[in-house]
């Protein structure tokens, strides 16, 4: 499977969940959607482009389960959550609910936000490892208060890789009349993803990941009765459109003037793709290789994985806790020592971790040498303790 990737033959790449990697098919559509700007850029700027855009989104929503005028491509979901955490009024002493296993960005957006007007970022500890759960939402409730006004969550985290039952959550912040606002970066093409079930009411994910879209390809969704009070993060074209389409949503976030948006017309190719080559079955059995090893590598290193070995808990990609003084040197020389690409976290989330991603590219042999490169690193060297 490596050799229909664009990824180096000579690196063992563990970690797709950081910035994915591309079928060359999907790369040689992306480069032909450049080369159609490059050509004639005023047609595919007004004309072309826009109706690639189109069949993009209407793919993209049949996907995820959603109305295609109620999502807007963004370059990542750091840019989707700056979008929404910008335009929401917050007043001094609202609180926003969230967990201790976030996404480092994110942490940092919502942390500025809520300083300008005096509001709190709850970040409710999770526990690990995680009994179940019922036991996560046992602990994620305790952080509810009377000035809790909105709910931010990862679907799957990115430091400890954990599945969050979040339906659960948007259901009953529903009930309490609280926004949701989730965070699934990892989650298209990952794990099964219906919008419309979820029921949150924003939603951002990445196509750049487990979809396998070039960089820079996200999409935010968000619920109708709330897109009139979701300003954009920037004013162009679309904002007092002078031919506005049905949608002002799409008007005010989409129409951003002069931008290669290339990889947002990649959806369609990688939908291809998946279906071609029967991803759901290949990514199924790459999950249960890599929940067969997880037990093997903490093993290594003296450490336990950090929930059941269960699908509901668990896909992809999981994280294992680390004990090392120097996260970035031990990434540094599994790199340029073992050739090993797989991100080492220092302080992310609630710990220290060392997480690995595994896709129908990837072989035992991956695993096997990251098994060999821990343990000799942990035999002639600190690093690991």
């Amino acid at each position: 499977m490596k050799s229909i990737f664009t990824l180096r033959e000579d690196i063992h790449y563990l970690n797709h969940g950081s910035f994915g990697a591309v079928p060359k098919v999907v790369f040689e559509t992306y480069q032909n959607f450049q080369k159609e700007l490059a050509a004639e850029p005023l047609q595919f700027m007004i004309k072309n482009g826009p109706a690639h855009m189109e069949v993009s989104k209407k793919a993209l929503a049949d996907y995820i389960n959603c109305d295609y005028t109620d999502l807007v491509y963004v370059t990542n979901p750091t840019t989707a959550i700056n979008i929404v955490a910008r335009s929401l009024k917050l007043n001094e002493g609202d609180e926003i609910l969230t967990t201790n296993h976030e996404y480092g960005a994110m942490d940092r957006t919502w942390n500025y936000y809520c300083r300008k007007v005096g509001a709190k970022y709850v970040q409710q500890e999770i526990p690990i490892p995680i009994q179940s759960k019922e036991d996560f939402l046992q602990h994620f409730w305790k952080g509810l208060t009377t000035n809790t006004k909105v709910i931010f969550i990862s679907q799957i985290t990115s430091a400890t890789a954990l599945i969050f039952p979040v339906k659960e959550i948007c259901d009953r912040a529903r009930e309490l009349g609280i926004l949701t606002i989730v965070d699934g970066a990892h989650v298209p093409a990952h794990i099964p993803l219906d919008i419309k079930e979820l029921n949150a009411d924003i939603y951002t994910g990445a196509c750049h990941k487990w979809m396998m879209s070039p960089l820079g390809s996200s999409f935010l969704h968000v619920k109708k009765e709330h897109q009139t009070w979701i300003d954009p993060l920037i004013i162009s074209w679309g904002y007092e459109a002078q031919f506005p389409s049905e949608s002002q949503f799409q008007d005010y976030h989409q129409m951003q003037g002069t931008r290669d948006f290339s990889a947002f017309l990649t959806t369609p190719a990688c939908l291809q793709f998946i279906k071609e080559n029967d991803w759901e079955t290949k990514t199924a059995e790459a999950k249960k290789i890599l929940h067969n090893y997880y037990p093997i590598v903490a093993k290594e290193i003296d450490s336990k994985p950090i929930a059941p070995l269960e699908n509901e808990f668990l896909g992809q990609i999981v994280s294992i806790p680390i004990r090392t003084p120097n996260a970035q040197e031990l990434k540094g020389i599994l790199y340029n020592q073992y050739k090993i690409e797989i991100p080492v976290f220092d302080n992310m989330g609630p710990g220290k971790f060392l997480r690995i991603s595994y896709q129908p590219y990837n072989t035992e042999d991956d695993m096997n040498a990251l098994i060999d490169a821990l343990r000799k690193i942990k035999t002639s060297t600190s690093l690991i303790q």
